[in-house]
């Protein structure tokens, strides 16, 4: 039972994690999440504000005696990235996570998780709930709509907060200090075309699956060179087109702009006499990725059966010229960093692709943490893309946060961890987009660092959290509040 998990230590913080399962809160939807947390902040008598974008904030006053202290500001975001597998029913907007305990993680039947954020901002309710720890004044600062477009972080104002000290809650991996992130931006791609091509006589209708790929985090998980169904699923039809005379209807891949495409779905037509070979093609081209994926992607599936006819297919002039850009778009790992070694530079994600029906959409994630870098990958998709006819724009476009190293909060977080986990702690960056860099923008003065356990695959069906490091993170971040 999903109540289970509001068993498991720190009670507090799984507890509120719980309801946050309980409350749909895809980006975008985070209504009723915000006024879950306002009715918190009102029923421990806290002073609680939301500001015009949604973003909520609570204070809570300090230990008796220890006024002076800076103020720190908890920081996590409400929303949830929504993904599922395609075989089941899960309406993100309604229905409530359907999460339990495997083993030594919590996880979730079929969809994410979303411990990234919701771990981070239980975390933030538990401290604001519990009267048993010493602390200077304290606020948490609950964002909206961070993993599209980062809209709560954006719409901050510079008065909303008055924090010295920001701990971020949304990092995922335990006994690293996170002092710097990538920045972002999101290119789109676009055109519209006639959709009067009648499919050719004598074709019969295929439709292709390419599923069972493992996704995960866009800036997390793209060093781990996990495969596009996007950019893969193109590939395959280039040879289908070249090979066998295939002509394409529809493609339709991928979903949430910072999640690496899992599955990608197209139909083709070609003459009835190509069918076999179609069939070999795809066998081979299965052989194919389950050999450049050995130990990465294990459980890829290719699947392909006779489908309706179609009355159109899309004009072959502009089926070969996306096809051939989707082909030929970067994709992936970029460069990498020379000062934080195995650390992403820059990379991107063709995170959606659509076509068919009269227009061809897709949507580009481009992260670094430099921003001429950012730039230039950003510009090298948009000039393939040119080059095939479309119509390219930028929009979303973010700054990365800069580590600071005489930062003074990292030097008690480290405090902190070596006395909990018994070691010294990483300093490192993040690939990912933390909201910390925009923040400093509206608050410029505010020392940051970003810390949070264990959580694999975000973003992704796969996600879960480790129990006992959501409990060691849990105590470095009470000892944290002491020492300030």
């Amino acid at each position: 039972m999903a109540t289970e998990i509001k068993s498991l230590a720190p009670q507090s913080v799984w507890s509120f994690f719980y309801d946050l399962t309980q409350i749909p809160r895809p980006t975008g939807h985070t209504q009723a999440v915000q006024e879950y947390v306002l009715e918190l902040g009102k029923r421990l008598g806290l002073e609680t504000h939301r500001d015009a974008t949604g973003n909520v904030l609570i204070r809570k006053p300090a230990t008796a005696g220890l006024e002076g202290r800076p103020v720190v500001t908890l920081q996590a975001h409400l929303d949830m990235v929504p993904q599922k597998n395609s075989h089941i029913q899960h309406d993100f907007t309604r229905d409530p996570i359907d999460a339990y305990i495997d083993g030594e993680w919590v996880t979730a039947r079929d969809t994410t998780l979303g411990a990234d954020n919701g771990i981070g901002a239980a975390y933030a309710m538990a401290v604001l709930a519990d009267n048993t720890l010493k602390h200077g004044p304290i606020e948490a600062l609950f964002t909206i709509d961070e993993e599209v477009g980062m809209v709560g972080a954006n719409g901050l104002q510079s008065d909303f907060s008055k924090g010295d000290i920001l701990i971020n809650l949304d990092s995922e991996e335990e006994g690293l200090l996170f002092v710097g992130c990538a920045g972002g931006i999101d290119v789109n791609v676009n055109l519209e075309y006639k959709d009067q091509e009648p499919t050719p006589e004598g074709d019969i209708a295929v439709r292709i699956a390419l599923t069972g790929l493992r996704g995960g985090h866009s800036g997390m998980d793209i060093h781990l060179g996990r495969a596009n169904a996007n950019k893969q699923l193109a590939r395959l039809l280039k040879y289908a087109i070249a090979d066998y005379g295939a002509r394409l209807v529809s493609f339709d891949g991928g979903s949430a702009r910072n999640a690496i495409p899992r599955e990608c779905f197209a139909v083709v037509t070609l003459p009835e006499a190509d069918a076999d070979g179609l069939w070999e093609l795809a066998s081979d081209f299965l052989d194919t990725l389950r050999t450049e994926y050995k130990g990465i992607e294990e459980s890829i599936s290719l699947t392909l059966e006779r489908t309706e006819m179609p009355k159109t297919v899309i004009p072959e002039e502009i089926q070969d010229a996306i096809i051939n850009a989707l082909v030929g778009c970067v994709n992936g790992v970029q460069s990498m960093l020379t000062d934080f070694a195995g650390i992403v530079e820059a990379s991107t994600n063709m995170a959606r692709v659509t076509f068919g029906d009269g227009k061809f959409s897709a949507k580009f994630f481009v992260r670094s943490s430099s921003e001429t870098r950012k730039e230039e990958v950003a510009s090298e998709i948009e000039s393939i893309m040119n080059l095939a006819g479309t119509n390219v724009d930028f929009s979303g476009a973010y700054n990365g946060w800069a580590p600071n190293a005489s930062s003074p909060i990292l030097k008690t977080l480290s405090k902190a961890c070596e006395e909990v986990l018994g070691k010294t702690p990483e300093v490192t960056v993040i690939h990912a987009g933390l909201e910390c860099g925009i923040i400093q923008g509206a608050m410029p003065n505010m020392d940051m660092i970003s810390i949070g356990p264990d959580i694999r695959s975000p973003h992704s069906p796969d996600e879960k959290v480790h129990i006992a490091s959501v409990e060691r993170t849990w105590r470095i971040l009470k000892r944290a509040l002491e020492l300030v």
